[in-house]
């Protein structure tokens, strides 16, 4: 009767322990369910690789994190993540180390229970290694029975026992060794025999191991503060900066978050099937422990009803239950962490995703503003420069003066509209000036005389400057301007100026930075002003009549000039209007008498139309020789035609 009731209460006893710890293990267990068709074996070496495999391979992708992170409030999702990811990945190699362990006790069970598993080429190691294992129980017991002899042996044959036992135990020592080898050989042939499981599962954790740091694996002496002290100090520091105002600045600041978001959202993904292969994992070890739970309490139901052997028997299967549940449980409490571990990552990750979210929409509506902004801006200045354009066709009548002031209107507007894009695209008004600054310099050395002839076509069209169609000269060269260009101009080359200018079909350029060199001067008349000078030289013999040769030479030139003085007076009236500060002199021939000991030098200097150069000259020339042939005749030596005076 007492062997009953002690056999029932070590059956409730047992039954108790079972039933703590399902109630333990009743959170662990209750996780999102896969179908109904998992299977129920154990998950193989294989799959236990490739789980930890795929979870190094998350590990790593979370390392990017710090790489994304530019705000100092993300900082904080950093290093929550960091240290989450790092126990996720220890859990992991907990779980894969105990798998190992029980591969490797299984491996070992197996060979003991089965000694020809291994195959027949092992069976001598098979029986050696049994042999050894009974020979080192056999002298412990030994070494065990002689520490209680001398215990209580008496003072004279203690230093005999104490000699024994030393000898037992270096015996001991030699068998324990030899047991050692014996089994690590078994171990190995076993294993080889069946693929290798444990051996090689053992070595590919350890692999796995050496690819993260020591801290993360759970490999080594470093616990859990040291790892988080590491973690922490590989933070990076970001230092608080502006918001980005401008125009290119929020757009890739834009592109940016764009760029982070796409990073989370793959990191969710990854973290999601990390979380399936877990759960996976997990199915086998749960729907076991759903059995085992479930035989438990069917054999606590029947312990109070059962006889005395019935007792026996049903204590030995609950103690069996026990120890696979507790076996059991350790697996699935390191999966089931993990699980957890993983739900509160990904709701890490959300919460930056979102935060990342309501950024995006800022920036978004800020680069919004900013175009909606540049386009009004842009709008202003065109209609302005429109309102400006209309005026000067309304009120500038001089086709010239029309020109320079469409020309400025343009000018002014290309650099308000270059104004308005450079304060709307760029965000450092300070930093952009100082590489304006150094671009300027560069172009200035670099493109000298393009600036030159730039500056200098402003002079070209000022008061006093040249249009198309005006009679210029550069340097040697006399023609009609017959273009200007905002670098440089071109003439219609003349023949000759002293008589009838006429083109010779070909155009001459000239820089317009020409203004600003004093070697090559640019001459044009006044506008409205086409007259020049020419000069006519007579010599007369010396014996002629002085006053005669005068009053003939003066009346011929004064009756030449009478057909030509209006056109030449209303140029020199417009002269003066053009020069208001001086008086310009009366246009009319001019004679001058010189003598000499060979002759008497008449010159004539007389001013001409230089569309009618030739008529005019013609008509002088004509006019003095008739004037020189009236009787008395008077006695001409030399004449030189009628050349362009010199100035």
């Amino acid at each position: 009767m007492r062997l009953v009731l002690k056999n029932r209460k070590l059956a409730g006893a047992s039954t108790r322990t079972i039933l703590r710890l399902a109630v333990c293990l009743l959170f662990l267990v209750s996780t999102p369910s896969l179908p109904q068709d998992q299977t129920t074996s154990s998950p193989s070496s294989s799959e236990i690789v490739r789980f930890l495999s795929q979870t190094v391979d998350w590990y790593r992708q979370t390392q990017l994190e710090q790489h994304i992170a530019s705000e100092p409030g993300e900082l904080g999702f950093v290093t929550d993540n960091r240290r989450t990811a790092a126990q996720i990945v220890r859990l992991a190699f907990d779980f894969a180390r105990q798998r190992e362990e029980e591969l490797a006790k299984r491996s070992r069970s197996n060979a003991s229970a089965n000694p020809t598993s291994a195959g027949s080429q092992y069976q001598s190691l098979v029986n050696n290694a049994a042999a050894a294992d009974q020979l080192v129980e056999q002298t412990q017991s030994e070494v065990d029975s002689l520490k209680g002899k001398l215990e209580h042996a008496a003072q004279s044959k203690r230093g005999q026992l104490q000699v024994q036992l030393a000898e037992t135990q270096s015996e001991l020592g030699l068998f324990q060794a030899r047991q050692q080898t014996l089994h690590s050989m078994l171990e190995f042939a076993s294993g080889a025999a069946t693929g290798g499981n444990a051996t090689s599962l053992r070595a590919q954790i350890d692999e796995l191991a050496h690819t993260v740091p020591a801290a993360v694996s759970g490999n080594g002496a470093a616990d859990n503060n040291s790892g988080a002290e590491q973690q922490q100090a590989k933070t990076p520091e970001i230092s608080l900066k502006a918001p980005p105002s401008g125009m290119w600045a929020l757009a890739a600041d834009l592109f940016r978050l764009s760029s982070k978001r796409g990073s989370l959202a793959n990191e969710l993904g990854s973290t999601d099937a990390l979380q399936h292969a877990s759960a996976q994992l997990r199915a086998p070890f749960v729907n076991r422990l759903k059995q085992l739970i479930q035989t438990g309490n069917q054999l606590a139901q029947q312990a109070d009803t059962s006889n005395q052997s019935g007792l026996l028997q049903e204590k030995q299967q609950l103690d069996a239950l026990t120890a696979e549940f507790k076996q059991i449980a350790g697996s699935v409490t390191a999966l089931a962490k993990q699980n957890i571990l993983l739900d509160l990552y990904k709701n890490s990750l959300s919460n930056w995703q979102a935060e990342v979210g309501v950024e995006i929409k800022e920036r978004l509506k800020g680069l919004l503003l900013r175009i909606f902004g540049l386009l009004i801006a842009l709008g202003v200045v065109l209609i302005i420069g429109e309102v400006w354009r209309r005026t000067i066709l309304r009120y500038a009548h001089d086709p010239r003066r029309r020109y320079q002031f469409l020309l400025m209107r343009r000018i002014v507007l290309w650099i308000a509209v270059a104004l308005v894009l450079i304060f709307a695209f760029v965000t450092e008004i300070g930093a952009v000036a100082t590489f304006a600054g150094l671009i300027t310099a560069g172009v200035a050395v670099a493109l000298q005389n393009v600036i030159l002839s730039i500056v200098g076509y402003f002079f070209l069209i000022g008061k006093y400057g040249i249009r198309v169609g005006d009679r210029v000269q550069v340097g040697g060269v006399s023609g009609e301007v017959v273009d200007i260009g905002l670098v440089r101009f071109h003439l219609l080359e003349m023949s000759d100026a002293a008589t009838e200018a006429e083109p010779t079909g070909r155009v001459a350029a000239f820089s317009n930075s020409v203004v600003f060199q004093s070697t090559a001067g640019l001459f044009k008349q006044l506008p409205g002003i086409d007259f020049s000078w020419r000069e006519l030289v007579l010599q007369f013999a010396p014996d002629s009549d002085f006053h005669t040769l005068r009053d003939r030479v003066h009346k011929a030139i004064d009756t030449a000039y009478a057909d030509y003085r209006d056109s030449l007076d209303s140029q020199r009236r417009r002269m003066e209007m053009s020069l208001s500060s001086i008086s310009a002199a009366e246009l009319k021939p001019r004679m001058r008498v010189h003598f000499t000991t060979s002759a008497i030098e008449v010159i004539v200097r007389f001013p001409v139309v230089v569309d009618k150069a030739g008529e005019i000259d013609e008509r002088m020339v004509g006019e003095v020789f008739a004037a020189i042939a009236h009787e008395p005749k008077l006695k001409l030596l030399n004449a030189e035609l009628p050349a362009k005076a010199a100035s």
